[in-house]
């Protein structure tokens, strides 16, 4: 793509805050080819061009897993932190109250995160700290040579024949009941649903739960496993149509029926989306849940945005942090004096 400016010269195309796509690409993916892995990574430098994040502004951070080698892919320019396994949210939730100003995005898996990252996992969804929280879901622990992980559903079939008998956890319907405030479900073969979702993800202030089906090619791509593609392509229902306009479009945006709910986030952007399950509101928690369990009753794999609350505090909020990000702070404002440890020692006396 490419722009012509008023001398008649050519350039690649930039987005409204004048940058290039190739400012928010990363380096070459070391991941086995066709992971789903990487079509996330490039939805991220998609959205992210598209919404006119300033790459310097962002967080990006990571635990340990395939998934977690998936910040290196995109934007560069970005602040980056590889974390221990499973304690992603801590260092993330560290990082953003020390400066409220950046925009965090953390990438997990369902091992870091439905296994030795869950009560970490639980109490930052409880929190609603201003962050996209992005599980690339494949089933399996890539790593370690594909062994079921928590989220592997009842029934599905590794490539050595090993039938799970243990029944998943619903990533999903955990973090609308522990309070994350934009929950929702996608697959990295759906390029278009992807990238709206992460483009309003950018938009809402609070946590955002995003779990990403994204299928291994290596061990849980196969007949038997629900965590494929063919599988995710034949048994894929979207719970509603989604599209997306930033405060600096027009907003217009025009569907062909059924009835559309909008949310205006934080931003002045709109989220629109169309429902195409009967009565669905996603303002509804106790509604959102019940659609999720009934789903899996079914065998269907729901995709779509489940939960939003755009209103609710975020921890920032609720801690009541001053404008200035902590970082920023002097020593003197941040670190009590002395005097106030010996007063404090003095009254335990």
């Amino acid at each position: 793509m490419a722009t012509t400016s008023a001398n008649g010269a050519t350039g690649p195309k930039v987005n409204h805050i004048g940058l290039p796509m190739v400012e928010y690409r990363g380096g070459k993916s070391t991941l086995c080819a066709g992971c789903g892995h990487n079509a996330i990574s490039e939805r991220i430098i998609d959205a992210m061009w598209e919404m006119g994040v300033q790459p310097e502004r962002v967080l990006k951070m990571s635990g340990i897993g395939c998934s977690s080698k998936s910040p290196a892919y995109f934007m560069n320019r970005a602040f980056s932190f590889n974390g221990v396994h499973g304690r992603m949210p801590s260092i993330t939730t560290g990082a953003v109250l020390a400066n409220r100003t950046m925009q965090a995005l953390g990438v997990s898996g369902d091992g870091d995160t439905a296994s030795i990252g869950m009560g970490q996992f639980v109490h930052l969804m409880r929190r609603n700290l201003p962050m996209i929280y992005i599980i690339e879901d494949n089933g399996v622990y890539g790593l370690t040579k594909g062994q079921f992980s928590a989220t592997a559903d009842i029934g599905s079939k590794l490539k050595t024949g090993v039938i799970n008998e243990l029944p998943p956890i619903d990533t999903c319907a955990l973090a609308i009941q522990l309070g994350a405030t934009f929950v929702g479900r996608s697959f990295s073969g759906d390029k278009k649903q992807l990238l709206s979702m992460l483009k309003a993800a950018i938009a809402h202030r609070g946590t955002v739960m995003l779990d990403v089906i994204s299928p291994c090619v290596t061990f849980n791509d196969h007949e038997g496993s629900t965590k494929s593609y063919k599988f995710l392509q034949e048994n894929d229902e979207p719970i509603n149509e989604i599209g997306f306009v930033a405060s600096f479009d027009d907003i217009e945006v025009d569907y062909d029926s059924g009835q559309v709910y909008s949310v205006e986030m934080h931003d002045g952007s709109q989220l629109r989306l169309r429902k195409l399950l009967e009565d669905y509101d996603p303002t509804n928690k106790a509604n959102a849940v019940r659609t999720l369990m009934e789903a899996h009753e079914k065998d269907e794999v729901l995709t779509g945005i489940f939960y939003i609350d755009a209103q609710k505090e975020t921890f920032i909020d609720q801690l009541n942090l001053v404008e200035d990000p902590l970082a920023t702070l002097p020593e003197s404002l941040v670190r009590p004096p002395k005097s106030a440890l010996e007063n404090l020692m003095a009254n335990l006396q």
